[in-house]
């Protein structure tokens, strides 16, 4: 893996993990999902359409733009899944399960699918894996003592992990079609038209509930600074894309689990003592293991 896609991914797992902190900490996780979509997009697209302009008009090849509205639907399908989870889940919980079960799906799909391959590493990669999300889940005590909100985070997460595998996958090939900059530009407009239509409707409808009591009032500038960190981390994981393997870049995306379970755990007061929150960091630990064996065993 070249070092400087390596760099990329690393600084978007802490830019990624950032962003979480600041959906799961505001009153209506939804509609900051939203409105960080649509700031993230009104500041990449201006930026893109200079960057077209000065490269000569390269031409937006139909392929390109197919997977671009592929990658759109699937990546409101994860803010959904997403925002859903977070609304009835820690955050010490949530964001491992999600980024942690995406690596396994990524690998899956990969070899599957692209024609990658794995070295014997793999194997060891997937047990930590497996190891780590069961921890940090903990099944057995959600299903016997924790309630029904809490079960279903787990489902979210587990589905937000799903959209991340197949987007991703999609995005790999988008990216051999159309210059990273441009092909997420196009994702963008896709993905946010997609969120906002879709949450809409579902209010206006009733599908998707609107809390009643949000925890705090929403705040333009957090949903802008969690779009700006958000857009920031995905355009270098789409540049990253573009010179490393799926099979590469996806699992070290999750690095920034650590963090995320650490910020749970302390700053938000998600475990129940010192004992816990030191477990379902070391559980998140294990998960990030495994997914970088599996990024080495190529």
């Amino acid at each position: 893996m070249p070092t400087v896609a390596l760099v990329l991914v690393i600084i978007a797992a802490v830019l990624h993990a950032g962003w979480n902190v600041l959906l799961k900490t505001s009153g209506d996780p939804l509609r900051t999902a939203v409105r960080l979509q649509a700031i993230g997009t009104a500041v990449l697209v201006p930026i893109a359409v200079v960057a077209w302009v000065a490269n000569g008009h390269p031409a937006l090849e139909p392929a390109g733009v197919a997977l671009a509205l592929g990658s759109g639907v699937l990546e409101a399908i994860y803010f959904l899944c997403l925002s859903a989870a977070y609304s009835r889940g820690d955050l010490s919980l949530v964001y491992p399960l999600a980024r942690g079960s995406a690596p396994l799906l990524s690998i899956l799909i990969g070899i599957g699918l692209l024609g990658e391959r794995l070295g014997l590493p793999a194997a060891d990669g997937v047990a930590c894996l497996v190891t780590g999300i069961l921890l940090v889940a903990r099944p057995w005590r959600a299903f016997r003592v924790a309630g029904r909100e809490h079960r279903g985070a787990i489902g979210f997460a587990l589905a937000t992990g799903a959209s991340i595998a197949a987007y991703s996958a999609v995005d790999r090939l988008g990216v051999r079609i159309l210059e990273p900059w441009l092909y997420g530009a196009v994702l963008a407009v896709f993905a946010t038209l997609i969120l906002a239509t879709v949450v809409a409707v579902g209010r206006r409808s009733g599908i998707l509930a609107t809390p009643a009591a949000p925890l705090r009032p929403t705040s333009l500038w957090r949903d802008g600074l969690a779009g700006v960190l958000s857009l920031t981390a995905y355009l270098l994981i789409l540049f990253a894309y573009s010179q490393a393997p799926l099979a590469a870049v996806a699992p070290l995306r999750e690095s920034g689990i650590v963090i995320a379970a650490a910020w749970g755990a302390f700053r938000l007061g998600e475990s129940a003592g010192g004992r816990e929150a030191v477990a379902r960091i070391g559980a998140a630990a294990l998960v990030v293991a495994g997914a970088v064996l599996l990024a080495v065993s190529r």
